[in-house]
């Protein structure tokens, strides 16, 4: 019995430095009065300022939403525009409380460099972008051709996987900001880009002098679900990122919408009461507010809210939802339940 005794007070006393450490993300940034969120320097759809210096896309949208269910505030967020190289650093760091730029989910990342991947935002896969003149019709014609690449990323580990997978002759041109990069590309200093499709159409889109000129291939060859990472143990941090995020999905799956939020607080239906906090005890059991959730839905949108006005067919990079469309529409955008 008393060895029994001794090895649970052992196994209270391991534990309890955990327990107080749980909340340390949670607690500074609330003491702070405001989120220090990890983006893209400027990528159309995702993370990029607008005219009025106003960052937009979706994941600054995530940020967002975070911001408005811990302060109520969705405007309570300071941008850390970061690099390739120096995103997960400056997480590791402390630097940032979250980081939200478009980053893929990976086993390594999760599990080796401690961090933590908190949902998915837009599922993805990498391709390569080339001018129509060149001529190439498939991925397997690009033998000898100069591609430009971001250094840094899964994207140059993939690149040099397919072609050496596919007996190709890879020429890299290999460059540390994403800017460069794509003004080379566009200059015609390397023959084909290769980023993720997402990144492939904004740049389409938003850089190229005429979007008409040049063509996504249609091969893709990796899984890139990206979405937010926050660091490894803070569980109440973590939960409270992944749960804004999902409040976002929940929201779009059961109709509610920035601009019927108000309306839908009369709903009947049990599962939007506990989301909008009719029904208490989410908020509770996250540490925040009770209208967290409703916070987010009317100050950020749901998630559909969000692709339409930065990806979708309301925006310029007019993507399809594709496999970003919710479970229930044949995609795989899907999210835990909240009860």
């Amino acid at each position: 019995m008393n060895t029994l005794k001794t090895l649970a007070l052992t196994a209270a006393m391991l534990l309890t430095p955990l327990v107080a450490q749980a909340g340390a993300t949670f607690d500074a940034v609330k003491a702070r009065g405001v989120l220090h969120c990890g983006v893209n320097t400027s990528l159309g759809g995702f993370s990029a300022p607008d005219s009025k210096g106003e960052w937009k896309g979706i994941d600054v949208d995530v940020c967002r939403a975070v911001a408005a269910a811990l302060f109520g505030d969705a405007s309570k967020v300071q941008y850390v525009p970061l690099s390739s190289q120096a995103r997960l650093t400056a997480l590791q760091s402390g630097e940032i409380d979250v980081l939200s730029r478009n980053t893929t989910l990976t086993l390594q990342r999760d599990a080796a460099i401690g961090l933590n991947p908190t949902g998915v935002t837009f599922y993805d896969g990498q391709g390569f972008l080339v001018p129509v003149k060149l001529g190439v019709k498939s991925a397997k014609q690009l033998s000898g051709a100069s591609v430009c690449v971001q250094s840094g990323s899964t994207t140059e580990l993939n690149l040099a996987d397919y072609f050496r997978a596919n007996k190709l002759d890879l020429k890299p041109v290999v460059f540390e900001k994403l800017d460069e990069l794509v003004a080379a590309f566009f200059a015609g200093r390397c023959d084909v880009y290769t980023s993720d499709t997402s990144q492939l159409a904004s740049a389409r889109s938003l850089r190229s002098a005429n979007p008409d000129d040049y063509v996504i291939l249609p091969e893709v060859i990796s899984k890139e679900p990206l979405g937010p990472y926050v660091r490894h143990g803070d569980d109440q941090w973590q939960d409270l990122v992944r749960w804004a995020l999902f409040a976002m999905i929940e929201a779009e799956e059961y109709g509610v919408t920035m601009a019927n939020v108000d309306e839908m607080l009369k709903s009947n239906d049990p599962n939007v009461k506990r989301l909008l906090g009719v029904t208490p005890g989410m908020g509770k059991a996250l540490g925040v507010d009770e209208k967290w959730a409703y916070n987010i839905v009317k100050q950020v949108g749901n998630y559909g809210d969000s692709f339409e006005r930065n990806v979708g067919k309301g925006s310029g990079m007019k993507l399809e939802r594709g496999v970003n469309a919710l479970w229930t529409k044949g995609g795989l955008i899907y999210a835990w339940p909240i009860r």
